[in-house]
Parts: structure tokens; sequence; C-alpha cells
């Protein structure tokens, strides 16, 4: 009898908890989500919010995915300083008939807005040409990553100009003790390239702008930073820019201004026919001699002897050479 009585209440029971089912289940999804406290949906989210694997689970998995444009905020890492705006302006269009081909990559915020890693020219592009959405890569990354993603993805580019360059290694440097042979195998550099990149932070702020607008190429800061002072870094970019030299025409000017005897001695080598045998046989000879350096400058028969001597006792022993007071 127990056991019936049991059974019984158990079904009666089932019975009730069916009906209550079904009584629910008829007053619709806005009645069901009503009977949840408040208090847990919010906990319930934030815990999803901290988390942010549901962001990267499930069917989607790393494909890209639809994000509107103006839920995503700039990079706060970015290197890259100019953009040109005609080369922006074809995007745009490519954009506006093909749309993107290449996904964004970007993060979430703890503020649920998202943040972009890489794709600034993309993002930006796809604002001109109108789009509400752009493609996008979601990525569960620190501060630290997002940086160092950032700058290596800009130094893989071939549109950085030279200092863009010089200041992301130098980040990287600074903010992930990175050495030289780090950076290099990180970007696909070589070592020596990095450590000149890095060499560019040297010159003064108003050449760093002159290489920055493309005035200077890097070859031609290279070959500036052979100087040995700010004030005659200035000077040479003065020159270099005003007479448009090349690189070539570069190198020349500075090993001129660093080695102005070399300079002086090529020059009058170039003023100097070519002497003649006897005579330069002769120019040996007196050389031998004195000890000293001797230059014969000889013309038709006409033209003057060079004797040079650095001290008194040089001197002394020219004249007594020559049958002088001793």
């Amino acid at each position: 009898m127990a056991q019936e009585s049991s059974s019984s209440g158990g079904k009666t029971s089932g019975a009730a908890s069916q009906g209550s089912k079904r009584h629910a289940l008829g007053k619709g999804l806005e009645s069901l989500l009503s009977q949840r406290a408040p208090a847990d949906v919010t906990a319930r989210f934030e815990a999803m919010k901290a988390d942010k694997s549901w962001l990267y689970e499930g069917k989607e998995g790393g494909k890209a995915r639809e994000i509107p444009l103006d839920q995503i905020d700039p990079n706060p890492f970015q290197t890259r300083q100019y953009m040109d705006e005609q080369k922006l302006e074809e995007l745009a269009r490519s954009i506006t008939a093909n749309g993107v081909v290449q996904p964004i990559i970007v993060r979430v915020l703890p503020n649920g807005r998202f943040q972009l890693i890489a794709g600034e020219r993309r993002w930006r592009a796809s604002e001109k040409a109108g789009k509400e959405t752009v493609p996008a890569i979601l990525r569960q990354v620190s501060d630290e990553q997002a940086m160092e993603m950032t700058i290596v993805e800009n130094l893989q580019r071939a549109d950085l100009n030279p200092m863009e360059q010089a200041r992301a290694f130098e980040r990287l440097g600074r903010d992930f003790k990175m050495t030289q042979e780090q950076m290099a195998l990180r970007t696909g550099k070589e070592r020596g390239t990095v450590a000149n990149f890095l060499r560019l932070l040297k010159l003064p702020a108003t050449v760093q702008a002159q290489v920055e607008a493309g005035d200077l190429t890097f070859g031609h800061a290279k070959a500036l930073l052979a100087l040995d002072s700010a004030e005659a870094i200035l000077k040479a970019a003065s020159k270099v820019t005003a007479l448009a030299m090349s690189v070539r025409q570069t190198e020349t000017y500075i090993q001129g201004a660093i080695h102005p005897e070399r300079k002086s001695e090529n020059q009058e080598k170039k003023a100097q026919p070519p002497l003649d045998a006897n005579v330069r046989a002769i120019q040996e000879h007196l050389q031998r001699e004195l000890g000293l350096k001797v230059r014969i400058e000889d013309k038709n028969g006409r033209g003057r002897v060079v004797i040079e001597y650095a001290r008194l006792e040089d001197f002394d022993s020219i004249m007594a050479a020559l049958g002088g007071v001793r």
C-alpha cells in the first residue's frame, strides 16, 4: 500500500510538473526570462565578458565575422604616423568594387567594444567606402601582445618610412627588451639593417623630419651619420637637399668634409699633368735623400720644387743639405 501511495504520489507530482511546463511554455519566452533574477543575468553576462572565451568558441572558430565599423577603436600602439591619402582613396574604391579581401584583426575591450590590432588602412578605407561593417578576426591577447603584434606586422610591410621603422624597432627594444638579433628574427630582416635603422634616432630632430617627409632617403641619412656633431649634420643635410644630391654624391661630400686633406690631394692630382719619367725619378731621389715629402711641378722645362717639413729640425736638415747656415 505504501508503495502504491508512493507511486501514486509520484505520478501526481509528475503530472503537476508536466502541467507546469505546459503552462510556462504557453506564456512565451518573455515570461521565462522574467522568472530569472536580473542580478543573475548581470552576473552571467559580466562573467562572459571577463572570460571572453565565448567569442572564440563555437562553429565559427577563428573565422572572420562582420563587425560594425563604429564599434572599433583605433590602435593606440600604431607606429605608422603617415598614411598616403591617395593610396587610401584607391583602396576605398577597390573595397567598394570588391569588398575587403583580407580581414582586419581586433581584440575585445572590457567595455565590450573592439580595438584594432592590424589592418588600419583597410579599416579607414572601409569607412571611406561607406561600409557599415568590416570582416574581422578576433584575438584574445594582452596589451603587450597586441603592441608586439602591431609593431611586427607594421615592420613586415614595405610602406613604412625609415623613421617609423626606426621608432618601431626602438619600441621593441624598450618595451619588450628584445635584442637586435631577436628583432631581426621576428621581422625577417638582417641584424645590420636593424642596427642601421636604430642609428637614425641619433639624427637631429629636423633631419629626422626630413627623412620622414621623404626629402632625405635612408641612404642619405646613413651617410650623414658619419659626421660627428649635430651642427655638422644639419649643415650637410641642408646642402644635400638644396643641391638635390644623390646618395653617392652625398657620401663623397661627407667624406670630403671628414677628410679635407684627401680632397686637397685629389684636387692637386687632377690639376697636375702626369710627370715625366726622368722628373719623377729625381723627385723620388730627393725624397730618399732628405727623408721628407718632395713634389716637383714641371711644365715644358719650367716649374718648381716643393719640399714639405713639419718640424724645425726638418727645416735645418734641408738647409744643411743645400749648404745653408747650420
